[in-house]
C-alpha cells in the first residue's frame, strides 16, 4: 500500500468516525421510529402502522418544541415490552 493510500485511508476512517453517533446506555436512550424499525427488523413504515399504535405498546415521548415534534421511546421500556411478547 502506498503513502497515498494510507493517507486517504486515515482520512476515511477519521470521516467515519466522526459521522458515528454516541453510543448511550440503553437505561437512558431515546429511539426514533428509524431505530425501532432497526431492532424489531422491520420497516419504519410497517413499526408506524402495525406496532407503535397497539395499545400496550410504551407511549411516546413528544419534545416540547415547536411544531408536531417526533415521537421517541424509551429504549428499555421497548425492550421489556419486546421481552413480554418472546413465547
Amino acid at each position: 500500500m502506498t503513502a497515498t493510500e494510507t493517507d486517504v485511508l486515515a482520512k476515511l476512517a477519521e470521516a467515519i468516525e466522526k459521522m458515528q453517533r454516541p453510543v448511550l446506555p440503553l437505561s437512558v436512550d431515546l429511539w426514533d421510529t428509524n431505530c425501532l424499525a432497526t431492532y424489531f427488523k422491520r420497516s419504519a413504515a410497517r413499526v408506524r402502522s402495525d406496532i407503535v399504535c397497539l395499545p400496550t405498546f410504551p407511549r411516546p415521548i413528544r419534545l416540547p418544541v415547536e411544531g408536531r415534534s417526533q415521537a421517541l421511546y424509551k429504549a428499555r421500556e421497548v425492550i421489556a415490552w419486546t421481552e413480554k411478547h418472546t413465547s
